[in-house]
């Protein structure tokens, strides 16, 4: 894959424009096929990206909660089609939020249960916390409320916040729609409820240990922190300046299944290379191929694709916690049907497709995070320098 050389000169035109810094690792049939470090972990101090370096994956740790929970059906411990509420009881009779012609809000009973595997596609009906619907605007309050207590010392744990949000009225009747939601978080507390075990735990006996992740958890330990990388904000006159507020807000106490983990590069690309060799790594084996085959089918029907529309992912659908390539002509892709992978806030990617056995994963640290730009680019190179 001579072609790869093209991705340096690539890498550095992204952190003229963009991160501090950032870094990127390829492996192919089991060879790791390139690997390159650009620019500062920290621009005050001057310390550069390096392979030690801890990042913040946010939404990649989507991918490791769905793997993780994909073990457990593989022991026969639930079935996608099962009602969640027969595992979370919580959310039994979950109701809907509506509006009338007038503007009036009502609720009314959800048309069917929550199934298992609407946590997995986004189809639940939950949300984030934010301002654009009553759903948002209870989740905020939910979350707002959760965050005071610890802020009092209380901590709180993924089962807590799975109870807060079944109180809440859904934003639609499960399985109507596609919304990005805290739908993974909620399946962290299903996870804890079926294997019986810590949510972290569990990752770590069942995944980080198995492939020898060292450096991947949700809390960081203090020997660890000096190498964490600085996390920017990037204003609109290109300059970087320190995130202050982000950790405090993304990385609670509670073992968030949505976007809690922190990770190095080669420790993803450890977890990314298992899933591209069909759920085995180095005679490890975490998931069966057919599972793994499962996973990275688009599981939307029509209408709930219609909602799943984000610019950048077109050609894509959504798997069980993942994208997952479907039509490459229509996201302008050089890359295989069912290539899938997620990314996450700050601008971290992984790509994994067993039909080439090919993986990537690239990390940086900076919001906005121009994933629309960069990572489009990144995997046309790495497609482009097969068999060159």
């Amino acid at each position: 894959m001579e072609g790869l050389h093209k991705l340096r000169p690539l890498l550095r035109s992204f952190v003229e424009k963009g991160p501090a810094g950032c870094s990127l690792s390829v492996t192919y049939h089991g060879e790791k096929v390139f690997e390159d470090y650009v620019g500062f972990a920290d621009l005050e101090t001057g310390k550069e990206i390096d392979a030690d370096t801890i990042y913040r994956i946010y939404s990649m740790t989507k991918v490791v909660t769905c793997a993780a929970a994909l073990k457990l059906y593989e022991r026969g411990l639930f079935l996608l089609n099962d009602p969640l509420e027969e595992y979370l009881p919580e959310f039994k009779n979950s109701t809907v939020f509506h509006k009338n012609a007038n503007g009036e809000i009502y609720t009314s009973p959800a048309i069917r249960p929550i199934l298992v595997k609407d946590l997995f596609t986004m189809t639940s009906g939950l949300t984030y916390p934010g301002n654009g619907d009553e759903t948002e605007r209870e989740v905020q309050k939910a979350m707002d409320s959760l965050r005071k207590k610890e802020e009092q010392g209380e901590k709180f744990t993924v089962r807590d916040l799975s109870k807060k949000l079944a109180s809440i009225p859904l934003v639609f009747d499960p399985g109507s729609q596609w919304r990005y939601s805290l739908s993974h978080d909620v399946l962290g507390a299903f996870i804890e409820v079926v294997s019986g075990k810590v949510f972290s735990g569990f990752l770590k006996e069942e995944i980080f240990e198995p492939l020898g992740m060292q450096d991947t958890f949700f809390q960081i330990p203090e020997e660890k922190k000096h190498r964490l990388c600085t996390l920017y904000d990037r204003d609109e006159k290109g300059n970087l300046k320190k995130n202050t507020v982000m950790d405090s807000r993304f990385q609670p106490s509670f073992e968030s299944g949505g976007a809690g983990l922190l990770s190095t590069l080669g420790d993803y690309s450890r977890f990314a290379q298992m899933l591209a060799n069909g759920g085995q790594l180095d005679g490890v084996q975490i998931l069966g191929r057919k599972t793994v085959e499962l996973m990275s089918t688009n599981h939307l029907q029509s209408e709930q694709l219609s909602y799943y529309k984000w610019p950048y992912l077109a050609g894509y659908g959504y798997g069980l916690g993942v994208r997952t390539m479907m039509n490459p002509a229509l996201g302008g892709s050089n890359s295989s049907i069912g290539e899938f992978g997620w990314s996450g806030l700050a601008g971290t990617w992984t790509l994994m497709d067993p039909k080439e056995k090919l993986s990537a994963v690239y990390m940086q640290q900076m919001m906005p995070n121009f994933e629309a730009y960069h990572q489009p680019r990144l995997r046309n190179v790495i497609y482009g320098a097969l068999n060159s």
